[in-house]
């Protein structure tokens, strides 16, 4: 085990789009207090701060009809307009994410050691890449495990690279059936480029789901890394 016992595993979270590190440990206090003792959640910034207003029926993560203060994006489907859709095939415009990449690679430097990532929405298809970058064998990238929540395979015709091959990082997917934001068969997609995925599917939306049934599936999928 890399972490001190009395912390539990070390895990590094990634946002998701119109959020930011501090909204995003705002809206993980359940899930913090279902991991204490387990697991301490650690946060960073995306690099890339969202200008754009938010479009009707919401483009993001943030609090409907509203921006997060110092909303950030980890990427832009549209970097002409500044602007993000899971949905989005990419224009060839589409651009932003080797800053987020080396932006998680000097939070794992500065913060480690990290035992694992989690991503929630855009941030957990981030984790998605990083993943398929540690199994070619990048060495920013030292963690064991990922936590992908409400993800998604991006759709940015630049990104399909990283979907060539199966990711046999260990994986545990957390998918709401009411989810209107990332539908739950977007997450099935993206589990499917896994080897062995641990899929957790709750009755909820679009948020970081931390009630019993869910506690359990995470502490049985974490502690397979304090050993």
């Amino acid at each position: 085990m890399s972490a001190g016992e009395s912390e539990g595993l070390r895990l590094l979270c990634l946002h998701g789009y119109r959020q930011n590190a501090d909204s995003f440990r705002a809206r993980t206090g359940a899930l913090r207090k279902a991991l204490r003792g387990r697991a301490q959640l650690l946060t960073v910034d995306a690099p890339h701060p969202v200008l754009a207003p938010a479009q009707p029926g919401g483009d993001g993560d943030g609090d409907a009809g509203s921006l997060e203060a110092a909303s950030r994006g980890w990427w832009f489907s549209d970097a002409m307009e500044g602007t993000f859709d899971a949905l989005e095939e990419g224009p060839s415009s589409c651009g932003g994410l080797e800053e987020s990449l080396e932006a998680v690679a000097r939070a794992l430097a500065e913060q480690g050691p990290v035992d694992g990532l989690l991503g929630f929405s855009q941030g957990a298809a981030l984790v998605g890449i990083l993943c398929a970058l540690k199994q070619r064998g990048d060495p920013r990238f030292p963690f064991r495990f990922a936590v992908l929540i409400a993800g998604f395979k991006s759709r940015a015709p630049a990104h399909r690279l990283y979907y060539q091959e199966t990711i046999a990082v260990p994986s545990l997917h957390v998918l709401g059936e009411t989810d209107r934001v990332i539908p739950a068969e977007m997450s099935k997609e993206l589990a499917a480029h896994f080897a062995d995925p641990v899929v957790l599917t709750h009755p909820g939306g679009h948020f970081v789901p931390a009630s019993a049934p869910q506690k359990k599936t995470y502490l049985e999928f974490l502690d397979q890394f304090r050993k």
